[in-house]
């Protein structure tokens, strides 16, 4: 697994210069306005809540004494949690609305990578949008579910420092999940593409993992993480399917069953 996550964060070093070869800007104006503005109402809505939850989780200290130093801490915890679920929330949110602008980039790499003869299921955008959105919800729910226990762990001594960690690790893989499913979508029907990215963890968690960082970045990280990580995943998971199933071969007909033995 560990290969995988270095080749995902890898792809990303010829991004640019894909992107620039093949014209891709731009597919990229729509989804980088959605993910701009998407993440500033998520940031002010994640800073006017942030202290309503530090006041609630302040309530469960009783005392007098050292109340507000809790509250200090509350304030703090209410903060992270906040923050978490927004990102959360972000990622899915713009993955489920960019999937329209998003596939047309894949198949424009697909095509560069394997001609114009590459084999896949044709999708209409309405069909892209359900699937981008029946995707996110699947893993917002599934990252909702293991967010909480994650967190919890965080205030057990000692053992609370792997909580952001695992929380960081977590997120990463989704986020390439969402990533890669934009090649996906045309190649394998739902369930098929769940165990194909269970299969190939390491190149959704290497993929993600920049993702995640990029966020860090100001401005600039939020609306060019989209162009440059879908660019990374599409590559890789493009060489993954190609390597097992031999797409631009014509030996596996993709666009009428699933690639069997992947």
């Amino acid at each position: 697994m560990l290969t995988n996550i270095l080749k995902a964060i890898k792809a990303y070093g010829g991004t640019f210069a894909l992107i620039n070869k093949l014209k891709l800007w731009k597919y990229f104006g729509v989804p980088m306005a959605i993910s701009f503005l998407t993440a500033v109402l998520i940031g002010f809505s994640a800073w006017g809540l942030s202290d309503n939850l530090g006041a609630i989780i302040s309530k469960i200290w009783f005392w007098e004494w050292g109340a507000e130093t809790f509250r200090s801490i509350s304030n703090f915890i209410g903060g992270i949690i906040i923050v978490t679920l927004g990102i959360i929330l972000y990622r899915h949110i713009v993955m489920a609305l960019s999937a329209p602008f998003m596939s047309p980039v894949s198949e424009k790499i697909e095509k560069h990578l394997f001609g114009e003869n590459h084999s896949h299921r044709k999708t209409t955008n309405t069909e892209q949008l359900w699937r981008g959105v029946r995707i996110n919800v699947r893993n917002l729910l599934m990252e909702l579910l293991l967010t909480i226990p994650i967190i919890l762990i965080g205030f057990i001594p000692v053992v609370g420092v792997i909580s952001s960690v695992l929380l960081f690790v977590m997120q990463s893989y989704y986020a390439g999940f969402g990533n890669m499913d934009y090649t996906l979508e045309r190649h394998f029907k739902y369930r098929e593409s769940i165990q194909f990215v269970k299969r190939n963890r390491g190149l959704a968690i290497g993929n993600g993992i920049v993702f995640m960082l990029m966020l860090l970045i100001p401005v600039i990280g939020i609306i060019m993480v989209l162009p440059l990580s879908v660019t990374a995943a599409s590559t890789e998971t493009l060489k993954v399917i190609d390597s097992s199933c031999k797409v631009s071969k014509t030996s596996c007909k993709v666009s009428k069953t699933s690639c069997k033995g992947l």
